[in-house]
């Protein structure tokens, strides 16, 4: 990918060159490198799939930053601070989008930056309306059916517009989907008969991509893990694969953050993108205490992290090169998926394909025990008749056995 980059004239390229060039190659390198592009992309991210020289080429030749481009392709993200400026005038409308972003950001425990990113593009969207129509009053006419048909029209008005002005058909789902939850969101609070934006899609030829969900399979990490050649590519197959975490994750990982002592020994995060949480060492806390011991043997100076850098202000690694030393590994051990290297991501699909299989395995052998009580349905059992910790206790034991059978080398 760097090579096809240093290749690019981007000085020759005008905005709207800029804009399909991100279209059509940025964003498919971006989703192929497992970046998430619910949020706005970052500079790093750029760097990491080739095309860095994106940003000085706005900088340059077009006195643009490049937030201020993302947002011409569909990545607001808009300033927090309180008395959001969404705009219009409708005092209804923005009370009730008001409203559903502190739904959003009280029970879907999601990023700030996704709720900021959603919170602008409805911003943008409501503005829209408020140009084709006079007014963003986009709660006047959802309270009967009768007014359904002209409002759709209405709807569609705006869309052709986005249609228009963004060039990605990702980012035009992207929009699509975040007013459409809005509109979800009045009806389940009764505010709302329908959904105007309900079938929109249907009206566009926009594609929505395939989303490049595969995993690693057990036989593929067996290989990755017996192809390590020192205990940092040991680790990192291990916390990629083993624990499911995501390569920034990874790279930042603390000798503070870890619990090893205990039953339930586990890596805490202040901060996750969907935030704080803890995740569960079910395999591979041995190999995890070995390391920490033989880096502070090794150096009595260490930082405490697990994969660290003299030459990082943060005295880490960075995400990409836990990427690059994953396809290392994976180029050394000859695996490919789907006829290329795989991604530190699908180390991170391994995981959670992994951990379903385990929950299958439980409610099967539940099904016993369920055919006593006169259920059809082992998850009765489950839910019903064992506790928290049981139901933890069994699922792990499955888990373990899943990830002990896939990291055997010998």
């Amino acid at each position: 990918m760097s090579s096809e980059s240093e290749r690019i004239r981007w000085s020759h390229k005008s905005l709207d060159d800029l804009r399909s060039f991100w279209a059509g190659h940025i964003e498919p390198a971006l989703r192929h490198a497992g970046h998430e592009l619910d949020d706005r992309p970052t500079y790093h991210d750029l760097l990491d799939v080739g095309y860095g020289g994106l940003q000085d080429a706005l900088r340059e030749q077009h006195e643009l930053t490049l937030t201020e481009f993302l947002r011409t392709v569909g990545f607001d993200d808009a300033d927090e601070s309180d008395g959001y400026p969404w705009g219009i005038d409708d005092e209804t409308t923005v009370h009730e989008l008001e409203s559903y972003i502190r739904t959003l950001d009280r029970r879907r425990n999601l990023a700030e930056s996704t709720i900021r990113t959603k919170r602008s593009r409805l911003a943008t969207y409501a503005r829209l309306y408020r140009d084709e129509h006079g007014r963003a009053n986009l709660l006047d006419r959802l309270t009967t059916l009768d007014q359904r048909a002209d409002e759709i029209e209405r709807v569609l008005a705006v869309f052709d517009e986005l249609d228009r002005d963004l060039d990605s058909d990702e980012s035009k789902l992207r929009y699509l989907g975040d007013v459409s939850q809005f509109y979800e969101h009045l009806q389940r609070r009764g505010k709302a008969a329908y959904d105007p934006a309900e079938t929109i899609d249907m009206e566009y030829g926009w594609d929505r991509p395939d989303p490049d969900n595969a995993a690693l399979s057990s036989d593929q990490v067996r290989q990755l893990y017996g192809a390590v050649d020192d205990p940092d590519e040991e680790l990192l197959v291990l916390a990629l694969c083993g624990w499911g975490l995501r390569r920034n994750e990874v790279a930042s990982l603390h000798v503070s953050q870890l619990v090893l002592e205990g039953d339930d020994p586990h890596i805490h995060f202040e901060e996750r993108k969907n935030g704080p949480g803890t995740v569960a060492l079910i395999y591979g806390s041995e190999t995890l205490s070995d390391r920490i011991d033989a880096l502070g043997e090794r150096d009595r100076e260490w930082n405490g992290y697990l994969f660290p850098s003299r030459r990082a202000d943060s005295g880490h690694v960075v995400g990409e090169t836990i990427q690059a030393r994953f396809q290392r590994v994976a180029d050394r051990a000859g695996v490919r998926v789907r006829s290329e290297s795989p991604t530190s991501k699908m180390g991170r699909r391994f995981w959670y394909t992994t951990y379903l299989d385990s929950q299958k395995r439980l409610l099967e052998n539940l099904d016993a025990i369920a055919a006593d009580q006169g259920s059809t349905d082992p998850s009765v059992v489950l839910k019903n008749y064992l506790s928290e910790t049981e139901r933890r206790r069994y699922r792990r034991k499955y888990m373990r056995e899943r990830l002990a059978k896939a990291f055997r080398t010998a």
